[in-house]
């Protein structure tokens, strides 16, 4: 069995990639070495290694490369543009946080060759069906055990690969499975006895069960017990026998069981296993919310010192992190702009050793990339260092690159009483700056917290720094319509004073003593004023602060530093991979109403109080990732279930770990959940390595809106610390969810 099937391995692109070639690896203007690439049987490992290296190499996989950039498409290619020509260079660009790889081609033909070939080859792995990818599975295991690579596998090297498997299985077992494997009793496996072994390793004898209680005969799912299934298991109420039609279709790989109206134990597993199976709500992962509001009713995804790819102190800044954050549906982003030496304008974390990029370049990145994940309006965060020539600089540049992109005057020519929509501002960048005056008048206006203070996590600015105006150029300042900067002087100033396109910033600290000491106020003055939460200024090393906290109060504008994976990101990913990843996610109605009473530290006191019962069965794991890659190592997985949102709904319950079992882990363990705000919280499915000397290992996780989730069996395909897919590994688990009577 072949699972790439003759067809990609004959495309000349591909071959040139199977043959191998000399390209240089490209990371500084003063680094460029050799490294001889190829790309592996399999069709989806690219080895790499200098001349050097003896036997060390490196590899990746193409279902890691997201795009492939032709020509000088990249900070370092451009640097070296001059001693490279464009036909010569691309870029590989990775899912998540890794770094691009930079390479230059011998030939514009082998170049060439490259780019297609692996763009070919990301296709094909997004477009394979459920059975194309196990296929896939299985053949690169069998690639991985077969040291010596004569297509067979003996007992010896079956042992080594259920070490790399992660699981611990004692000598008698594996011998028995190898053997009623080794149906040609030559004491290996070849393929097609391979995949049979793997098909035994990998028997769910928990999907059988399920299986079982709905079959008559227990050998298939006649169209009515699937039906039956879906309704009682799946809590789907209308439209399960066509639903069930249409699934049978989908996922049957029996043409037999098909013609029969049945699915088979093959096809009921490969249903659960698929996205249709999976926790997530189907028809919530679309774009699916009303987005005609005005804007202070939406969360917005939103980035903190953009323009860094590290820390704040000594981090590179680079163009390279404004892609990143933008294509992961960031829609709000901030640039710090400071004098440059030339008269032009520089981008970077003022009065530190953090390098500098121009700020025209930024503007180009923003024009190229803003609407590449999504259509809705991005915000450009401005925080202004610079004299007024500079400014005016800026002002041209903003006008000239960004054309009518730049939205610069009303949209229907009228002063507002509230925030236009996500979908009247479609395609339009906002800038988000102070302003000479108003939009109905001409005066001179303060500025908000974090301009004033430049960084410094102060409560409130001093009376000298009150007194300083800072000097604004008029071509800037007419370039800010909705978004204008201005100082918070309370929640009863704002209610009787504020204008709608008056917004403040607010430091974490700020923000979070407003949420608990006046959070009723602070949820009515976000149904009508944005408002955006910056980190600390403590804050260094580019850590986060929990962004639930503000949403609980509705803030909007919550930037975090999109650079550092953990907890906090995980929260911002899992808030906004509902609605279509698009970055703008709809309030609860309860906090969308000027004259609401909603209090999250009281949130009993709600019109609409309906607490709900969330009861997870945590059933088994398949296929964990290795935490260390040493080749004995096995994990003892356990499962935590955290629960984000009001302070009352903030919960965490565990399983017990396994011991020395990644690969089929079974748990049968529940864990009960009181969910008071069910609109705004948030479930964290986290696997961890269990350690009783040191802290747990973290494996992998999940995080979704409550709002979310479908009932029933599930899959959970679980993430890496970086938010990328580590497939196959997952979770199996039964939810059901509950009025609290």
């Amino acid at each position: 069995m072949d699972p790439e099937g003759s067809r990609i391995q004959d495309d000349p692109d591909v071959k040139v990639m199977m043959a191998g070639s000399t390209l240089r690896k490209v990371k500084s203007r003063s680094w460029k070495k050799q490294r001889h690439f190829r790309l592996l049987e399999d069709g989806m490992t690219i080895w790499y290694k200098s001349r050097w290296a003896g036997r060390f190499h490196s590899t990746f996989s193409v279902t890691d490369v997201e795009a492939v950039r032709e020509g000088h498409q990249s900070e370092i290619l451009l640097s070296v543009a001059e001693e490279f020509t464009a036909n010569l260079c691309f870029t590989l660009v990775f899912h998540g946080r890794q770094g691009n790889l930079d390479l230059v081609a011998e030939s514009p033909e082998e170049a060439r060759a490259w780019i297609q070939g692996v763009r070919k080859l990301i296709q094909k792995a997004q477009t394979m069906d459920e059975k194309e990818r196990l296929d896939q599975w299985v053949w690169d295991w069998f690639q991985k055990a077969d040291k010596n690579k004569d297509g067979k596998m003996t007992f010896k090297e079956v042992r080594k690969l259920l070490k790399m498997m992660n699981v611990e299985m004692n000598e008698a077992h594996a011998l028995r499975l190898f053997t009623m494997a080794d149906k040609s009793e030559s004491d290996s496996l070849e393929m097609e006895e391979f995949v049979l072994f793997y098909k035994m390793l990998t028997q769910r004898d928990e999907v059988w069960k399920v299986f079982q209680d709905y079959s008559g005969d227990g050998e298939k799912l006649m169209l009515e017990e699937l039906e039956n299934f879906l309704k009682m298991e799946q809590q789907e109420k209308e439209g399960s026998v066509q639903h069930a039609e249409e699934l049978i279709d989908r996922y049957e790989p029996s043409e037999t069981a098909k013609s029969q109206g049945a699915m088979s134990l093959d096809g009921f597993q490969m249903y659960l296993c698929s996205q249709e199976g999976s926790i997530f709500k189907t028809d919530h992962v679309d774009l699916h919310q009303d987005m005609s509001q005005p804007l202070s009713h939406y969360f917005i995804s939103s980035s903190h010192n953009t323009y860094l790819m590290e820390d704040q102190l000594r981090g590179q800044s680079s163009l390279e992190a404004y892609i990143q954050a933008l294509k992961r549906g960031c829609r709000c982003v901030e640039v710090d702009c400071w004098d440059g030496s030339d008269g032009e304008p520089v981008v970077y974390h003022g009065h530190t050793w953090t390098s500098k990029i121009l700020f025209k370049d930024v503007v180009s990145t923003l024009k190229e990339y803003a609407f590449k994940a999504s259509d809705f309006p991005v915000i450009l965060s401005l925080e202004n260092h610079c004299s007024v020539e500079q400014q005016t600089v800026m002002a041209q540049h903003l006008r000239q690159i960004l054309g009518d992109t730049l939205l610069n005057t009303l949209v229907d020519g009228q002063v507002p009483q509230h925030l236009p929509s996500p979908q009247e501002l479609k395609g339009k960048i906002l800038l988000k700056a102070k302003k000479i005056g108003s939009l109905e008048s001409c005066e001179t206006d303060d500025v908000s917290d974090e301009e004033e203070m430049a960084n410094g996590d102060a409560e409130s600015p001093s009376a000298d720094e009150k007194k300083t105006k800072c000097n604004l150029s008029r071509e800037l300042s007419d370039l800010v319509v909705y978004c204008k900067s201005v100082h918070f002087h309370g929640f009863e100033h704002a209610r009787l004073h504020a204008k709608c396109y008056e917004m403040s910033s607010f430091s974490e600290s700020k923000a979070k003593r407003l949420a608990k000491e006046t959070g009723t106020d602070f949820v009515q003055h976000n149904t009508k004023q944005l408002s955006r939460i910056y980190p600390g200024g403590l804050r260094t090393d580019s850590s986060n602060y929990n962004p639930q906290e503000m949403w609980n109060v509705g803030c909007q504008i919550v930037a975090l530093n999109f650079q550092t994976a953990g907890l906090e990101m995980d929260l911002n990913d899992g808030l906004f991979r509902q609605n279509g990843c698009c970055g703008y996610v709809l309030k609860p109605d309860f906090m969308r109403d000027g004259n609401t009473q909603f209090s999250p530290e009281k949130p009993e006191e709600r019109q609409d109080y309906k607490p709900l019962r969330l009861s997870i069965q945590v059933i088994s794991g398949q296929q964990l990732p290795k935490v260390n890659q040493k080749e004995g190592s096995i994990v003892d997985p356990l499962v935590r279930v955290e629960i984000y949102g009001v302070p009352q709904d903030q919960a965490k319950e565990e399983t017990s770990h396994i011991n020395n079992n990644g690969f089929n882990p079974v748990w049968n363990e529940t864990l009960n959940f009181v969910i008071h705000t069910p609109e705004l919280a948030l479930v964290r499915f986290v696997v961890e390595d269990y350690d009783k000397a040191s802290r747990n290992d973290f494996m992998g996780q999940f995080t979704l809106p409550f709002t979310c989730i479908q009932a029933g069996y599930r899959h959970i395909h679980l993430l890496s610390k970086d938010g990328t897919a580590i497939p196959p590994s997952s979770l199996f688990i039964n939810i059901s969810i509950s009025e609290l009577t």
